[in-house]
């Protein structure tokens, strides 16, 4: 019978560490945007954080506050990888993984490439940015409850979360 309930109460534990792990199971679910571009592959690693009701704008808030660096996602620091040199928005980019974060604001985005990936956007540092470029953000056709990141086989990166849409080139 304590053979029995050592092994039920080690089941247990495995189970809940197991499902921890899981990171389909969180409320930001983990996804991926890859396309290729021009025989170059792009790969986005994100989280999907939901609108739940909130301002996700709001400068003074804490899901991605106006004017401010954010991690472009939930969770874990965002990656955007390259298998080849690119440009991004007409700026050459050197092949490999980088954090992307972005600063949003109502008019523009400030797209960041970072080449230091660390969790969340907690330990940004500027001066270790390897590319930054202001694009146009717009209304969204439609609302998006979840934030989406897209990639078309010519290059444009779509992100998309509430009513905004933002896109960049890469080539």
């Amino acid at each position: 019978m304590k053979k029995m309930l050592i092994f039920t109460t080690l089941l247990l534990i495995a189970q809940v560490t197991f499902a921890q792990d899981d990171k389909s199971k969180r409320p930001s679910p983990p996804a991926q945007a890859r396309q290729t571009v021009g025989g170059k592959t792009v790969t986005i690693d994100y989280s999907q954080p939901s609108v739940k009701g909130r301002n996700v704008w709001d400068p003074a808030g804490k899901v991605a506050p106006a004017g401010q660096v954010w991690r472009t996602g939930a969770n874990e620091t965002t990656t955007i990888e390259f298998s080849d040199d690119v440009t991004l928005e007409g700026k050459p980019v050197t092949r490999g993984k980088y954090a992307l974060f972005t600063i949003p604001d109502e008019k523009d985005w400030t797209i960041i490439l970072n080449k230091t990936i660390k969790w969340g956007a907690f330990s940004y540092k500027q001066n270790e940015d390897v590319l930054r470029v202001t694009v146009p953000a717009r209304k969204a056709p439609a609302f998006q409850k979840k934030f989406t990141i897209d990639i078309t086989p010519n290059g444009v990166v779509s992100l998309a979360w509430a009513d905004t849409k933002v896109d960049f080139n890469v080539k």
